[in-house]
């Protein structure tokens, strides 16, 4: 009998999620999307794209382990509104024993504008000790596979970018 368990995954470049669909009581009072529902859009991407190489709530229950944000930046380039259906593109940008560096794009999903990009740390956690533990080495293992796919991909010139305002705007 087939078991897909055995068959090594297939990571695009980069990974493109599922469509997803604004709600309406994300719209705030200026009428597009609110800025908090941006995250959950980049979360939803996250978890889809991370349970492809093992990382999904059967390596939280199986493993009692799990993924948490580190550090997170995002910039918001174009409104949504809630007719807008959208999709992520996810490139993984690197990763160590503990941590992965993530790079995504909040995409109109039919017409393929940028409406934010995310650039997040996220950290492997034991859950009984809740602190910082290598990845075990299947996902290790995973997690090259995907990187070697994704490696072909330029790195986004955003990458790093720190936040701060112009010096010409800005006041002493």
């Amino acid at each position: 009998m087939f078991d897909a368990s055995k068959v090594p995954a297939l990571f695009f470049a980069p990974f493109v999620s599922s469509p997803m669909y604004i709600q309406p009581h994300w719209i705030d009072y200026n009428g597009h999307l609110n800025m908090a529902y941006y995250h959950v859009l980049f979360d939803n991407a996250l978890g889809e794209a991370l349970s492809l190489v093992g990382l999904g709530e059967d390596y939280m229950q199986e493993r009692g382990m799990s993924f948490f944000t580190g550090e997170v930046h995002v910039v918001y380039k174009r409104e949504l509104h809630l007719e807008d259906p959208v999709r992520v593109r996810l490139q993984l940008v690197g990763y160590d024993e503990k941590r992965l560096h993530i790079y995504e794009e909040l995409c109109h999903a039919v017409e393929g504008w940028v409406a934010a990009t995310c650039e997040l740390i996220s950290l492997n956690i034991d859950l009984a000790t809740r602190r910082v533990a290598p990845f075990p080495s299947d996902i290790i293992d995973n997690l090259a596979e995907m990187r070697s796919s994704h490696g072909h991909l330029p790195t986004p010139e955003i990458v790093g970018r720190a936040i701060h305002m112009p010096e010409r705007l800005s006041r002493q």
